[in-house]
């Protein structure tokens, strides 16, 4: 018999994690309000645990066991919980108040601030190294609907393609399409009750909120929560060895695209555009925002760049033309190429079978490789240049 989804309340969660106590503090973390952001949607919950930034470490145990107090109820049918660190003071009557740092508007830091110790000399907190992985590059826009998505799965498996180990994160929490975009279906599972082993397909290795949730349930979480649930699919997987790991950022410039920029040492980003004037304005956005956080930017995409009319082969130019590359000359960074809008991009990707595996002999799959190269190409040389700053100490 199903589970009676429907006849789950917030209080019967917030009972359950009643009997969840923290080791250090002895209360239980419903009355010390450790407990935030509670969602239930059709038996699905997710929550976060707020902790104190020093002990974030070694409270996994405590986030597992609150999520193993919520799935003992007969009404659910997954738990979620993730942990966010915000530094903390006390404000008046003893309550919790985050600590502002620098310019954050809010926004708590999860990094050094800027000067302090673990800071670059261009002020981007130093991102701790995951295990395994030679280099993180992020696809990003400013803005969305340009094809972030179906780009960063066509760029990743062109990578793949040329012989490389490659990952796929989707940081998108609020709107993960990569499973449906690369044929994956199902949940990830464990092998020592730790860390996820992250879904594969077409030979790469990918991970996704949209393994953990329902398609159609909404992730209606604040900031902290977002880049908490971000850095543990980071972090709580086992990625294994990857020579790159692309990393599909949601549209804008807030916590998901700062939490990937101070907190992991990415080696580049792909800025992904229409070439409309509308589009190209928050392009510009998304370049200021990485080049003050000290991300090198590799270069940017035209995407829907023309359409070629599949019965006369007339070429319309829907959006405009060559917008992309004129900004890419503007602020001096690289134009990386243009795809065009087509049926067949849009199709196969909709599909589960993007057009770079599913049609590798058409011209659109061999402007993604000629895409992928540069890309490559840009990283490594940025990764060549870290290796050559660190100090070589030789024994004789």
């Amino acid at each position: 018999m199903a589970k009676a989804a429907e006849q789950l309340t917030e209080q019967q969660i917030l009972d359950a994690l009643r009997a969840v106590r923290d080791p250090d503090r002895g209360g239980d973390i419903v009355s010390l309000g450790m407990v935030s952001g509670l969602i239930v949607k059709d038996g699905n919950v997710g929550f976060t645990l707020e902790v104190d930034p020093q002990r974030g470490a070694k409270l996994e145990p405590l986030r597992k066991a609150a999520e193993k107090a919520v799935e003992s109820l007969p009404n659910v049918l997954s738990a979620t919980a993730v942990m966010t660190s915000e530094s903390r003071q006390r404000g008046p009557a003893g309550r919790a108040q985050p600590v502002a740092a620098g310019h954050d508007h809010g926004h708590a830091h999860h990094g050094p601030a800027q000067g302090g110790p673990g800071a670059s000399a261009q002020g981007r907190p130093a991102g701790l190294a995951i295990s395994g992985i030679r280099s993180i590059i992020a696809v990003a826009s400013a803005k969305g609907g340009v094809g972030k998505s179906t780009t960063a799965v066509n760029l990743a498996l062109a990578l793949s393609q040329k012989g490389l180990k490659v990952g796929l994160l989707d940081s998108d929490i609020y709107g993960p399409s990569i499973p449906r975009m690369i044929g994956i279906t199902g949940k990830p599972h464990t092998n020592d009750g730790k860390k996820l082993v992250p879904m594969e397909n077409y030979g790469i290795k990918c991970m996704s909120m949209g393994f953990l949730v329902p398609e159609d349930t909404p992730m209606i979480w604040r900031g902290p929560m977002v880049m908490s649930a971000i850095e543990q699919m980071l972090r709580d997987v086992e990625w294994g060895e990857l020579d790159v790991l692309i990393v599909d950022l949601p549209p804008g410039t807030g916590d998901a695209q700062l939490t990937m920029a101070q907190r992991v040492p990415l080696t580049g980003a792909v800025i992904v555009s229409t070439p409309q004037d509308i589009a190209l304005l928050d392009v510009r956005k998304g370049i200021n925002m990485f080049r003050k956080v000290d991300v090198p930017v590799l270069g940017i995409i035209e995407n829907m760049s023309y359409f070629v009319c599949p019965h006369c082969h007339e070429v319309t130019e829907i959006f405009s033309h060559g917008g992309a590359q004129r900004e890419a000359a503007k602020f001096e960074t690289e134009f990386l190429g243009e795809i065009p809008l087509d049926m067949a991009i849009r199709e196969t990707s909709d599909e589960g079978r993007p057009i770079v595996v599913s049609q590798p002999d058409s011209p659109h799959s061999a402007a993604y490789r000629a895409i992928a190269d540069k890309v490559w190409d840009r990283a490594q040389a940025i990764l060549g240049l870290q290796e050559k700053k660190v100090p070589r100490i030789v024994m004789q």
